[in-house]
């Protein structure tokens, strides 16, 4: 997302900029929920926080008040939210999330925040594709199934339901998240090293 040279920066306390600053607070909530294991409220929270991300960045663009704190602050609650989701799902036993599966997750978004400073400050921008959008949306809908079978079969007494959703639809959605994490992770190291490896053209 580029800011037109002949904008300013809107700043830091737009209304967009509050919006993704107050899903910090609902990352905080999702955190006590899941490790209190209220999971409809969960569901809930993230809900909220999922229609936050999206509102955010339409309000900034529809306003023009896309600003450089957004577009750095965005990916970095993103971030929080989603690593720590996975962090609090591991003692979970029906999450079936293990150690190195939240490593390969955090570790693969501590890897490209470093590589992404780096190529930037060469720069060249280095914003999102559709490969890392792709694995934020897998992320998301894992969850919001996770939360969702948890709901069914522990709050609302739909065993059957929440099983079936749990072995046919959640399982697969965790391996095909964790292989979409892994794939974004290692094509952004090699777009990187690409872009990195062009000789420089003096102007």
């Amino acid at each position: 997302m580029n800011i037109p040279a002949t904008n300013p920066d809107p700043g830091i306390w737009t209304g967009p900029n509050i919006l993704t600053l107050s899903r910090l607070f609902w990352a905080i909530v999702l955190f006590v929920c899941i490790a209190y294991e209220w999971w409809f409220a969960g569901l809930i929270v993230f809900g909220i926080a999922a229609l936050s991300d999206w509102l955010d960045g339409v309000w900034a663009r529809r306003a023009n008040l896309v600003s450089s704190f957004g577009r750095n602050m965005d990916p970095l609650i993103d971030k929080v939210l989603i690593c720590g989701a996975f962090i609090y799902l591991i003692p979970i036993p029906d999450a079936q999330i293990a150690p190195w599966m939240v490593a390969v997750v955090v570790g693969r978004e501590l890897l490209i925040t470093g590589i992404r400073g780096i190529v930037e400050q060469a720069g060249i921008a280095f914003g999102a594709d559709r490969y890392g959008k792709w694995k934020m949306i897998l992320q998301c809908v894992m969850l919001i199934v996770f939360l969702s079978v948890q709901t069914f079969r522990l709050e609302w007494g739909w065993s059957e339901i929440g099983g079936t959703l749990h072995q046919w639809l959640y399982i697969p959605l965790v391996w095909a998240t964790i292989g979409m994490t892994l794939f974004s992770g290692l094509q952004y190291l090699w777009k990187a090293t690409v872009l990195l490896s062009r000789p420089k053209v003096n102007s």
